[in-house]
């Protein structure tokens, strides 16, 4: 017999609703690899990452019973993995005080530049990484996981104005990373 994905994940969350490990381990294996990619984006260090995706799903499990809809799982799980990473990084402190609110919002554009989907995953992923703590975060949470400016001002604590004015400054930091300059 035959199922449909989101049959085997009904059917897992149900068991590791009720502490089976076998279901929970299952999960993991569904959900590592994904959430573990955003942990790598967001702290850009892959040791951290793997401690923030670990802290992470140990919270996943002891708060699944809480879980109202199933169907919701994948959101609820990035929430959480991402709320880890941010957490993380707030202990850091380093990425509030690269947030500048003062940085001339004028160059902010609301489009993602095309010219950033032709890198290689990992040259984009190298040049992410040099980024200050506070343009990585927003560009990530902009970029990759889909929040607007107004979003990432109220997960961050600051405003939006600030959340693109950092967008922006990444794109510009990003560009000179990734485009060479002409001899």
């Amino acid at each position: 017999m035959e199922y449909r994905q989101e049959s085997i994940h009904k059917y897992l969350i149900s068991r590791g609703k009720k502490g089976d490990r076998q279901a929970l381990n299952e999960l993991y294996k569904l959900y590592a690899g994904a959430m573990f990619n955003i942990c790598r984006r967001m702290t850009g260090d892959e040791e951290q990452a793997k401690d923030v995706l670990q802290d992470a799903f140990i919270s996943v499990f002891s708060r699944l019973g809480s879980l109202k809809n199933d169907e919701m799982f994948s959101a609820w799980i990035k929430r959480i993995v991402i709320n880890h990473c941010l957490n993380e990084l707030r202990k850091k402190k380093a990425f509030v005080e690269a947030l500048d609110e003062n940085y001339d919002t004028a160059e902010y554009d609301t489009t993602v530049d095309q010219e950033f989907r032709t890198f290689e995953r990992n040259r984009l992923l190298q040049a992410i990484d040099q980024l200050p703590e506070g343009c990585r975060t927003v560009l990530n949470l902009y970029v990759f996981e889909g929040y607007d400016h107004k979003e990432i001002g109220s997960i961050l604590n600051i405003t939006e104005s600030a959340s693109k004015a950092q967008y922006s400054k990444a794109k510009r930091r990003l560009r000179q990373i990734l485009v060479p300059k002409p001899i």
